[in-house]
């Protein structure tokens, strides 16, 4: 059974998630559009890393499962590193043509 604590921290990690994720556009609805968009463009990336490191974690555990709550909480925290690298690249106007 899961503590009190590991449940408030996976669910503060998940909102921390998607607060890096959030993209802001004129209306709501844009905003809404925009946030999807990037989730479905780094979600890919962040599953295969996670499956990697996961992987990575049972081998050196000598097979030991690592529980589905860890492996999401891995997957919120990789995804929002990429969250951050994607939002310096979209706000400084990197990604903008000329």
């Amino acid at each position: 059974m899961k503590t009190t604590r590991e449940i408030i921290t996976f669910y503060l990690t998940a909102a921390a998630y998607i607060l890096f994720n959030l993209r802001l556009a004129d209306t709501p609805m844009n905003s809404l559009g925009a946030t999807i968009s990037q989730i479905l463009l780094t979600a890919p990336f962040v599953v295969g890393i996670t499956c990697v490191i996961v992987g990575i974690v049972q081998y050196m555990a000598e097979g030991e499962k690592v529980p589905w709550i860890s492996r999401l909480r891995l997957f919120f925290t990789i995804g929002i590193f990429a969250g951050l690298v994607y939002a310096i690249y979209d706000y400084t106007n990197v990604a903008v043509p000329q």
